[in-house]
């Protein structure tokens, strides 16, 4: 079986091709560079716990100095919100932030709560708020922080992985220039004098907004340019909040942008980015270094600290969206298959999901034969989940960007607008909570009396829905290990989680012959598709014996009351995309090779084949 050709060497190529060889499954990354990534403080990623979870899978590089110790949401002098993460305290501080005589400027606050998706998923209120303790000075929240990196950092980690891969051959000044596709492959050129032809089971094209995969499977990308403009600015210097993301709105001082955001990185860096003005305007490096010192004099009580100036650019947000994701063997991902960044939406923290989602879609039709069902899915998964992030911003951007008018009048609206800005940066709500994939054409279908159906009469609901990410509970692996749920993701094979109650404090050889383990293990081992038996002292919302199905990449299949054999057997059919299409029996191929035009002649084929699996 030929590898999977990876088009792009950036963060989400590299972390495809590692997930591939998480599957066994061989691939070729082409990178049109030389193989090292300019070193740029100022262009960082922001990554939520999810993808944190599977960069760390796939490096073996913890990212514990690159997270945030709170967040500081900010209007004028006045401190809105202050969170904390990692199971500390919240506090919501009103105190007057700058000096005498402020009075914050930004009139009732009103209760706070905006129903509908600009309600914040915090549940915070002051105290004396309808419903809230009396003395509710701090809250907990628990959770992981986002994680800020610079994205040379980042790759530099996914490349150091990539190189002790055997699986993983990276193809370096190798750019594309033609892909033809037919029945068994597909088959790239290199240009250049010494052109090369690489054969491949697969094509994925990650690379980048002007994706040539993308255009030559003559994919339209529609969207909208320039909905934001920032100016960015890395500086190592020593701010009042230490650790911790700022959001200011409305800053006091003369000349201020109407917001101005501060992320901590590594080494005392931060990253300071100040909305611009949406006509066109040039940023000269003067007027960078203004901001600059009105900022940090405005922050550290009229006097600019020291600091010294990393990097600098402007950042220009676009937002567009492939109309397909797939072409017969061909497939996008990351910013060659969608756009976006605004209201702290981010994108490579998107591509590395489409990473996850692909990944296992991928290398179970590469190892049991292709399923059109599976990789359709794709698509109708992430494009469906990107589509609804970007339509959350396109309501949100007039609202926040608004100016004033009627809704400044409005009780509570600054703080529902504040609520709606920490969402999309901390993760959640529609413009940052991981995706929910519950319509996916790999969900059971509710249907009766229709043969291969998977029935829903015995599903249960618990505190995760449908296609939604599992909670990572700690859970029993089949050796008697205890681990992170999340450490069992990524591989070629489905996982049940049994709760049971009381487990924990057993010996492995009791209870696997104990209640229904037997009866489960043997569901299990019958299934269409390989599947982990898992077991979980608790889950969030399941009462005992509740048995969840579990895809490889963390989403949930669906839930039962106890053991249901053939209900679990036809929910792990649907959720592998069916029976698989007998894939013709080839040779092994445990080496990807490459053919020179020297000694091999042009392959047949026209570009794009017809859309089959």
């Amino acid at each position: 079986m030929d590898p999977v050709i990876v088009v792009g060497a950036g963060p989400v190529g590299l972390s495809l091709s590692l997930a591939l060889a998480r599957q066994g499954v061989p691939s070729v990354v082409l990178d049109e560079g030389p193989g090292k990534d300019e070193q740029r403080p100022a262009r960082t990623a922001v990554l939520r716990p999810d993808t944190v979870d599977l960069v760390e899978r796939l490096t073996g590089v913890t990212f514990s100095d690159c997270r945030w110790a709170g967040w500081r949401s900010m209007r004028r002098r006045q401190v809105m919100r202050r969170l904390a993460f990692e199971d500390v305290d919240i506090a919501e501080d009103f105190e007057d932030f700058g000096g005498p005589g402020d009075s914050g400027d930004f009139g009732d606050f009103g209760d706070g709560e905006r129903g509908g998706d600009l309600a914040s998923p915090y549940g915070l209120r002051r105290p004396g708020d309808a419903g809230a303790p009396e003395d509710s000075e701090d809250l907990v929240a628990g959770g992981p922080s986002p994680v800020h990196v610079a994205q040379h950092v980042l790759t530099g980690a996914l490349r150091d992985a990539v190189a002790g891969e055997r699986l993983i051959k990276v193809a370096l000044e190798s750019r594309l220039d033609s892909v033809e596709q037919d029945a068994g492959g597909v088959t790239a050129h290199i240009r250049g004098p010494k052109g090369t032809w690489w054969r491949g089971s697969y094509l994925v094209g990650c690379d980048g907004p002007r994706s040539t995969v993308r255009k030559l499977l003559d994919i339209r990308f529609p969207g909208r340019t320039a909905v934001e403009r920032r100016a960015v600015a890395a500086l190592r210097t020593e701010l009042p909040w230490p650790g911790e993301a700022v959001l200011h709105r409305a800053p006091p001082w003369r000349a201020a942008p109407p917001e101005v955001t501060a992320r901590p990185l590594a080494g005392g860096v931060w990253r300071l980015d100040w909305l611009l003005p949406s006509r066109t305007e040039l940023v000269t490096p003067d007027a960078l270094v203004a901001r600059i010192r009105d900022t940090l004099a405005g922050w550290c009580g009229g006097s600019t600290p020291p600091y010294e100036l990393l990097d600098t650019g402007v950042h220009t947000v676009h937002h567009r969206l492939a109309r397909r994701w797939r072409v017969g063997r061909c497939f996008v991902a990351g910013d060659a298959a969608h756009l976006l960044g605004a209201l702290g939406t981010q994108g490579v923290d998107e591509g590395l999901r489409d990473v996850d989602n692909l990944a296992w879609k991928l290398g179970r039709c590469w190892h049991h034969g292709p399923s059109k069902a599976l990789l359709d899915s794709y698509q109708a998964e992430r494009r469906t989940a990107v589509a609804a992030r970007l339509r959350a911003c396109d309501q949100a951007l007039p609202i926040l960007r608004g100016g004033g008018g009627l809704r400044a009048l409005v009780p509570g609206a600054a703080r529902g607008h504040e609520a709606l800005l920490t969402d999309g940066h901390l993760g959640h709500g529609p413009l940052g909570a991981p995706p929910s994939y519950g319509a996916s054409p790999l969900s059971p279908k509710s249907t009766s009396g229709v043969s291969g159906a998977a029935s829903v009469s015995a599903e249960v609901t618990v505190g995760t829905g449908r296609g939604a990410p599992v909670a990572d509970v700690r859970v029993t692996a089949p050796d008697g290990s205890s681990v992170r749920l999340r450490d069992r993701l990524g591989l070629d094979r489905l996982l049940v989680v049994l709760v049971a109650p009381g487990t924990g404090v057993w010996e492995r050889r009791h209870w696997l012959t104990a209640g229904v383990m037997p009866r489960l293990a043997g569901a299990v081992s019958a299934l269409p598709v390989h599947a982990e038996l898992l077991v979980a002292e608790s889950y969030p919302g399941a009462a005992a014996h509740t048995v969840l199905l579990v895809r490889p990449d963390g989403h949930l299949v669906t839930a039962f009351a106890g053991v249901r054999p053939a209900e679990l057997y036809a929910a792990a059919d649907t959720a592998r995309g069916g029976e698989p299409v007998a894939r013709r029996a080839r040779a092994p191929k445990p080496e990807p090779q490459e053919r020179s035009d020297s000694t091999q002649a042009e392959p047949q084929g026209t570009a794009p084949a017809a859309d089959t699996a």
